[in-house]
């Protein structure tokens, strides 16, 4: 498939600079930018026990913090200089 993308002069100058960095043409560079966010089917087909593990991998590490308290996250605590 063919697109046409209109991008900003400098936008166009810092991805060519960014793909000949890399030995490539500015059309290979966007096209393996772009290709990376497009997941792959395999990968988002995880089960729930697959899911859990790589959820637990994330956040493994991260500082525990205490819950906040009800009343800083009541309604007029939030809303209350607003009115």
């Amino acid at each position: 498939m063919t697109m046409t993308i209109e991008l900003l002069p400098e936008t166009e100058a810092e991805l060519s600079s960014l793909a000949a960095e890399q030995g490539l043409s500015l059309t290979q560079f966007v096209r393996r930018l772009l290709e990376g966010h497009v997941p792959d089917h395999d990968q988002t087909m995880l089960s729930p026990v697959e899911r859990a593990a790589a959820w637990r991998d994330c956040v493994r590490g991260l500082p525990h913090t205490p819950p906040l308290s009800d009343e800083a996250i009541s309604r007029k605590s939030i809303y209350d200089a607003r009115g």
